[in-house]
């Protein structure tokens, strides 16, 4: 996820200076697919209208139809991962950024999605972390599906996976995830079950807290 933010936050600070508040207004409505205003989209986020315009600036420049498809989305996202396979991972990103399921993620589903992860409560990152888990939105986490997920993130790691991945690996990490977080053992995570292993588990609360610093 951080890989998608420095992108884009990277290549707007190689772009020309800040034009003033109507030219970036303007520059709001020149795309194939217009997004919300700013004035709406800040009331949505907990983005200031001057960050909203630096995103947008470096949406734009990675999708200048102001719309991501999902194989454009991937060869983003692989770009930071040259010694593994992110496509999975990404596949599994790009669908919970794209909350209305029509195969596409425009400026608002990504401004959206990015202010839960980077100023959301702690509560409001858990939710959408367990939203990328449960892969089928049947409102549980199986193991089959964190056992894809685990799966997806050895692949984009590759080769500086630690330990090495061998058969066995990511089954063992499902196990540990299901005793942690199953607490009533009947072989699905529900969201609360999920939220309360989670806020007990410091590793994972500094996890969350990363993201915090991005931007």
């Amino acid at each position: 996820m951080g890989a998608v933010v420095g992108t884009l936050t990277m290549q707007t600070k190689q772009r020309r200076p800040s034009r003033d508040k109507i030219d970036d207004e303007l520059e709001m409505t020149t795309v194939c697919y217009r997004p919300e205003g700013l004035d709406q989209l800040e009331a949505q986020t907990n983005f200031s209208k001057q960050e909203l315009q630096i995103l947008y600036r470096g949406f734009k420049n990675e999708c200048p139809t102001g719309v991501v498809d999902e194989d454009t989305f991937k060869h983003i996202y692989a770009q930071f991962f040259p010694h593994g396979d992110a496509s999975m991972y990404a596949h599994y990103l790009f669908n919970a950024f794209d909350t209305t399921n029509n195969g596409s993620i425009k400026f608002k589903d990504f401004v959206v999605g990015l202010s839960t992860l980077l100023r959301g409560t702690m509560r409001e990152k858990l939710e959408w972390t367990f939203y990328l888990y449960d892969i089928n939105r049947d409102g549980y986490i199986n193991r089959e599906e964190m056992t894809e997920i685990v799966r997806a993130i050895y692949d984009m790691m590759g080769k500086y996976t630690y330990p090495a991945l061998k058969g066995d690996v990511p089954q063992q990490h499902v196990d540990a995830f299901f005793q942690k977080m199953d607490k009533n053992k009947d072989g699905m995570v529900t969201l609360e079950e999920f939220i309360i292993a989670c806020q007990e588990d410091e590793t994972m609360m500094r996890s969350m807290q990363l993201f915090e610093n991005m931007m």
